[in-house]
């Protein structure tokens, strides 16, 4: 029994199997592969079948599209046939009459067809083993090529007929489907290019594969539609020269990118190493520094390059740019150390004058001083933070033993100035009793009694000084001003002023009530409008003046 398994074309097993046979057969057309098992008749044709025919470059598989290539496994107690029959030459010599045939030895079955690419199918009835049918039919392939009767197969191209090769000893059938087979492997060659293209796979090898092709093609040593097959050999150079092209596009675009990123990188570093020392702000930009450095290194791990001599001139700016970088960052904290110890000497000098100040009791002087320490402290440089901190703890602690002693004095002063506080809380309302001023010479003379009681008293404590010293102030002001008021009633000289203005007043009010009798005979109500006008302004001011005169009398 023989099973048959039936293997879709599409499939890398089935592919690589037909490159397999291909390159096989086309080697070594003596030593055609077969299945270990092969039959007497079978290895006499395989011996008689031509040994110099032209050998083709060994090409890589190609899936047959819509094509199905059957492989016939032998069952259990049958002879496997052979596999393909072998190439045949330009001219095959015939084999003497009476000699049997050289006998091919078998070869191992091909690598290229993975068993676990086939899938076994349902037995079926035992039939005698054949040779492999080609994909192009014999029918088909009559419309290209003919068999003479000596077994020279020819075929026709573009209306010329041109010689294959020779098969002798064999049926036109034979002969005609081994050069088919020939024919069915240039077809999968080029289906497998083809597919090649369209899966956009890289195109390195295609050129010399799809040149092996075309010339496999033009020696025209296949049985087949020709024509069509230079046909799709030109057209596939063509896809073949478009994905070259589109991937010399995509390369160069994915150069210009990563050129971009890195010139970036290079120009932001850069930029990190060319700014003053003075306005970095150091534990950022060292970070961001080494992140670029990380993304320099990410970039070249991707493996796209920007040329040779590009690479290695931007690398060069950035290790610039990165040792520039680092030199400022040493040279910056070197002269920050300096600058911190030129500021620590001088805040300690500081905190040593104020040291030697805390003791005193000389509280106004010594304030004054504290004071004058203060604004150098502000003007002197920063130390480091730790060492500023430490420092300002010193130099406010020796202020604090004085301002604390300070203090305990005031408290003390305050306590003892309490009960003259109390004295002069009493004189203040006393003061305040005079308001309003009614008699002038008695609020004068009790006011002067109250100052000096009040000088009698004493100081008052600190806090309490400005209110009540304020508050007499006030009663002083009051009365002061009632003073003013009393003097500017009887100065001479503004009665004086007072009657001289009222003499005026008078006159002119007599001659505008002359204008107002004037008018009034005249009938002109204009001028009788302006008389009259005027005369009101005059009697209300002559009347202010009156009362004037009247207050100062």
């Amino acid at each position: 029994m023989v099973a048959r398994v039936r293997v879709c074309p599409a499939t890398s097993a089935c592919l690589a199997g037909a490159a397999g046979r291909s390159s096989t057969k086309e080697k070594n057309p003596v030593s055609e592969q077969h299945l270990p098992e092969q039959n007497e008749q079978e290895q006499a044709q395989t011996a008689a079948e031509p040994t110099n025919e032209a050998v083709a470059p060994e090409q890589p598989a190609a899936p047959v599209a819509q094509e199905q290539a059957e492989v016939v496994a032998p069952a259990e107690g049958q002879e496997a046939p052979a596999e393909e029959a072998p190439a045949e030459p330009e001219v095959a010599p015939e084999a003497p009459a009476g000699e049997a045939p050289a006998q091919a030895a078998p070869a191992a079955t091909p690598a290229a067809v993975k068993p676990t690419a086939l899938k076994p199918a349902a037995p079926k009835p035992a039939a005698a083993a054949a040779p492999q049918a080609p994909s192009t039919s014999l029918e088909e392939a009559r419309k290209f090529g003919r068999v003479s009767e000596d077994g020279h197969v020819f075929v026709t191209v573009d209306g010329a007929e041109v010689a294959v090769g020779q098969y002798p000893d064999k049926t036109a059938d034979e002969a005609l489907a081994y050069f088919v087979r020939k024919y069915d492997d240039l077809v999968a060659q080029i289906m497998l290019l083809e597919q090649r293209v369209v899966a956009k796979a890289p195109s390195g090898d295609m050129p010399k594969t799809l040149d092996t092709i075309d010339a496999a093609v033009k020696e025209r040593k296949v049985v087949g539609d020709i024509a069509a097959l230079e046909a799709r050999t030109e057209n596939l150079r063509v896809a073949v020269e478009n994905l070259r092209a589109d991937e010399r596009r995509n390369a160069d675009k994915l150069r210009a990118e990563a050129l971009a990123k890195r010139e970036a990188i290079v120009a932001e570093a850069e930029e990190l190493a060319g700014r003053p020392p003075a306005q970095v702000q150091w534990k950022i930009s060292s970070t961001r520094m080494a992140e670029l450095f990380e993304e320099w290194k990410a970039e070249q791990k991707t493996g796209h390059r920007v040329g040779r001599s590009t690479e290695d001139a931007l690398w060069k700016r950035f290790r610039a740019a990165r040792t520039t970088f680092d030199r400022h960052r040493r040279a910056f904290f070197s002269k920050l150390d300096s600058d911190n110890s030129e500021a620590k000497s001088q805040k300690e000098a500081l905190i040593a004058r104020a040291e030697e100040l805390q003791n005193s009791t000389d509280w106004g002087n010594t304030a004054r001083e504290y004071r004058r320490l203060m604004d150098e402290w502000k003007a002197s440089k920063r130390a480091s933070r730790r060492d500023d901190d430490a420092l300002w703890q010193r130099f406010r602690a020796a202020q604090d033993v004085f301002f604390a002693a300070r203090k305990a004095d005031n408290d003390a002063i305050d306590a003892e100035f309490g009960a003259n506080l109390v004295v002069k809380e009493a004189l203040l309302e006393e003061a305040r009793a005079l308001l309003p001023v009614k008699d002038l010479a008695t609020a004068q003379k009790q006011l002067n009694s109250i100052r000096d009681r009040w000088e009698e008293a004493g100081k008052v404590p600190r806090g309490d000084l400005q209110r009540v010293e304020s508050a007499l102030r006030q009663v002083e002001d009051a009365v002061k001003s009632a003073e003013d008021e009393q003097w500017r009633r009887s100065n001479p000289e503004t009665k004086a002023r007072s009657n001289s203005m009222l003499s005026q007043l008078e006159d002119a009010i007599s001659e505008l009530e002359a204008d107002v009798a004037k008018a009034e005979a005249k009938g002109d109500a204009r001028a009788l409008t302006k008389a009259k006008e005027a005369l009101e302004a005059r009697q209300a001011w002559l009347e202010t003046v009156r009362r004037s005169a009247g207050d100062l009398g």
